[in-house]
Order: C-alpha cells, then sequence, then structure tokens
C-alpha cells in the first residue's frame, strides 16, 4: 500500500485525511496549526514538520489548502514538497486553485521528475466526512491511475477530466452551478415567505421534484433556521469566484448570473461574514427584501 503524506488539515482535509487512515493507508501529516494535527496522530497518522518532511516519507502527496500563492508556498517555497519528493513521486492538489498557476506547478514539478495531478472537490463538509465527495482530476493518465484507489477512499464520483488545469476548470463550473442554485433557493424561500406561506411545507414539496437539488435539500433547512455555521466559508467561495471571473475574462465568457452572485457574496463580507457558511447569502436577500426568514 503506498504511502500518503497530506497538508493542510481543515474542515475539508482533516475529514478527508481520517478516511485515507480508515481505508488503511500509512499516512503522514503537517498543518500550520499543529493542534490540527492532535485527532490524526491518535489515529494512528505519523506528524512531520514541514511540507518538505511529509514528501520525505510519502509515494502520494496530497495538499489541501486555501489559494494558489498558499499551494505555491507548500508545494515549491522553502521547506516545501519539491525539496523532499523523489523522482516519480506524485503530487495531488485537492485545494481550489486558479487553472493557470496549477499548470505552471505542474511544469516546475516536472522538471524535477514530479508528477501532478490537479483534484479539487465538491461536497462540502458533509462529503468530506462520508467519504463521498465528487473528485474532478487533471493530469496524467498513469498517475491517476495509480491514485485511483487513495480517491476512492475520499469521494464516490471520481472523473478524470484531462490534462493539467483541468480538474481545476471543471470545479469551476461546478462552483458556478453552485453559487446560483444557493442563490436561488434564497430567493425562493425568501418569495414564500412574504407570500404568507408555510414556507417548511413548500420547501418538503419542491426539494423532491424537478427544482430538487443539494442545496435546496441540505441548505435550505439551515436558511429556515437561521444556521450559518460554515461547511464551506463565504470567504473561500469568494476566492472561488474571483478566479472563475478572472479565468472567465481570459476567455472572453461573459458570466450574468455569476456576477450577480459575486455581488451578493460582496455584500455578505462587507457585513462581516466572512468566516460564516454559503447559506449566509440568505441574509444579503433578507435585507433587499425587508425581512427576516428564519423564525
Amino acid at each position: 500500500m503506498k504511502n500518503v503524506g497530506f497538508i493542510g488539515l481543515g474542515i475539508m482535509g482533516g475529514a478527508m485525511s481520517m478516511n485515507l487512515l480508515k481505508a488503511g493507508f500509512p499516512l503522514t501529516i503537517w498543518n500550520r496549526t499543529s493542534d490540527k494535527m492532535r485527532p490524526l496522530l491518535e489515529a494512528g497518522a505519523k506528524p512531520a514538520k514541514s511540507p518538505k518532511e511529509v514528501a520525505e516519507s510519502s509515494d502520494i502527496v496530497i495538499d489541501m489548502v486555501t489559494d494558489s500563492k498558499d499551494v505555491e508556498e507548500v508545494l515549491l517555497g522553502p521547506g516545501g514538497v519539491i525539496h523532499g519528493a523523489r523522482p516519480g513521486t506524485i503530487v495531488v492538489d485537492m485545494s481550489t486553485i486558479s487553472p493557470i498557476v496549477t499548470r505552471e506547478i505542474a511544469r516546475k514539478l516536472g522538471e524535477k521528475g514530479i508528477r501532478m495531478l490537479d483534484a479539487p472537490v465538491s461536497g462540502g463538509d458533509i462529503g468530506a466526512r462520508n467519504a463521498t465527495l465528487s473528485i474532478m482530476v487533471g493530469g496524467d493518465t498513469d498517475a491517476f491511475e495509480e491514485c485511483l484507489p487513495i480517491f476512492q477512499a475520499m469521494g464516490k464520483t471520481i472523473t478524470h477530466i484531462g490534462g493539467h488545469g483541468d480538474g481545476q476548470i471543471c470545479k469551476a463550473v461546478n462552483q458556478i452551478l453552485v453559487g446560483v442554485n444557493v442563490l436561488g433557493v434564497a430567493e425562493a424561500l425568501m418569495f414564500a415567505s412574504k407570500a404568507g406561506v408555510d414556507v417548511d411545507k413548500v420547501l418538503a414539496a419542491v426539494a423532491g421534484g424537478a427544482a430538487g437539488s443539494w442545496q435546496l435539500t441540505n441548505n435550505g433547512p439551515k436558511m429556515l433556521k437561521g444556521d450559518y455555521a460554515p461547511g464551506f466559508k463565504v470567504k473561500d467561495y469568494i476566492k472561488d469566484l474571483r478566479i472563475i471571473m478572472e479565468t472567465a475574462a481570459e476567455t472572453k465568457t461573459p458570466l450574468v448570473e455569476t456576477a450577480v452572485v459575486q455581488q451578493m457574496f460582496r455584500n455578505l463580507d462587507a457585513e462581516g461574514l466572512r468566516d460564516k457558511g454559503t447559506q449566509a447569502v440568505i441574509v444579503a436577500v433578507e435585507k433587499l427584501a425587508g425581512r427576516k426568514l428564519a423564525k
């Protein structure tokens, strides 16, 4: 069984790495905040003092960090993976970052004989805990096949999209759909509320029909309760929207609805809700409607 390294143990990474341990993979871990390593160490993972040290102990190194600059730091920076990995090592970046940056990192790793896959995920904290993530992979086919058992320990829907950066493009598609959908859920529930009907019954009625969706089923009830605890944070989605709009500008792709979503989430940022879950978009809708949804 391959020795696996995992860098980045936040809401997603902590649960994903725990599932690797449950599947029996020998695991070496590192996180900037060492306290987040404790549950995994207690479950049998081995600690490392740096990303470089993770790579020295691993055949496959996974990172799950926040943004492009963070990936560059842990993979290419001083003490980074590139300084500890052997030729043939596979680096799997499961963060959501710029496809342009992804391709440049893959080029630099490739100069050292290190293979790379970009494998962003969808499914939020629920999917991470339950090992039901959707994983969208870009990179070499042989590397993908070698990593497939590892992906299967963390996810349910695993798709090799194409070359380097193509997984990130697919994740951008996912995030466009997520944003438009979660805003649609917020507006629809507010419409029902202002029309004076029982919103709980409306939610139950439409969830099983053609309008049903993951966002409606999972985030709709949270909106009704005023529960904004993060499964996926507003600030992280704002970062994803930035990547989407930058890529759209380069490809000359108009994204009208996504632009509206971006402005609504900027409102949440201005309201100090960066660390809340994306379902907090209902707060922006409430401001426009002049009515609170939660009872």
